[in-house]
């Protein structure tokens, strides 16, 4: 029997990181290893998931030293949270934007076709395929880390509802919606308009883009009439069903 050849693999070379006088990294080269670190960490945990995923492997990908990573996160919960937030953020801007937008078109676009865009833009992001998977690995922590889920709970969800709360006001102030509660409703619009298509796409059965559009417009149509409908129906609804006459 002959030796088998094995292939050594190369290792590979950590960065040099700019140091200042005192042997500590420049203000923007700790910037730049902070993002390269969120970054790798990022893909890490979309490729392995939570359970798999290791600050060492991290420091490996990143090439930065264990104790940098250790010193700077903690733990893999530290660093989990410092990439949600990071996340969580880029899922934001697209609504803010879109609400912003909203807000300086034409007077002659309908309140309807305004939240329309808002809810496209939301469905875009929120059921996305990285928005989908984080959202995975924050419900499977949350029980042993209550913290995580604090995080994405104000980060995120609370945050979106402040925005669309503010984007009601406009509204409200323009005379185009009539509220009593612009949060409650933020909270009612956002849930009726993609909760359940997130949902769906997180449990893996996701609807198809002509199925979610369809389902939004209507939830959305819903959501401007009110479940009752007008006024004199609200009224007749308090008073109870008509009793039925009999037929003898």
């Amino acid at each position: 029997m002959g030796l088998t050849a094995t292939r050594t693999k190369p290792a590979v070379p950590r960065r040099e990181v700019p140091k200042s006088r005192g042997g500590r990294p420049t203000k923007s080269a700790a910037i730049e290893r902070d993002q390269r670190l969120i970054e790798v960490a990022t893909r890490l945990f979309l490729d392995r998931g939570f359970e798999a995923t290791s600050l060492d492997a991290v420091a490996e990908a990143a090439r930065v030293s264990k104790p940098t990573v250790y010193s700077r996160y903690g733990d893999k919960r530290g660093l989990f949270a410092a990439v949600l937030r990071r996340e969580i953020a880029r899922w934001l801007a697209p609504l803010s934007a879109a609400a912003e937008t909203q807000l300086s078109s034409a007077a002659d676009i309908s309140v309807e076709q305004r939240l329309v865009e808002i809810g496209r833009e939301m469905l875009s992001f929120t059921c996305g395929p990285d928005a989908v998977a984080f959202s995975r690995m924050m419900t499977s922590q949350a029980i042993n880390f209550p913290d995580v889920a604090k995080l994405g709970k104000e980060e995120g969800w609370l945050k979106a509802v402040a925005t669309t709360a503010r984007f009601f006001d406009h509204l409200v102030a323009q005379g185009a919606l009539d509220v009593e509660d612009t949060t409650i409703a933020a909270e009612v619009f956002l849930d009726v308009v993609v909760g359940h298509t997130h949902r769906l796409a997180t449990f893996g059965t996701a609807l198809e883009p002509k199925s979610a559009e369809k389902r939004m417009r209507i939830a959305i149509r819903l959501f401007l009439a009110g479940a009752l409908g007008p006024a004199d129906r609200v009224r007749d609804a308090a008073k109870g069903p008509a009793r039925r006459r009999s037929s003898r």
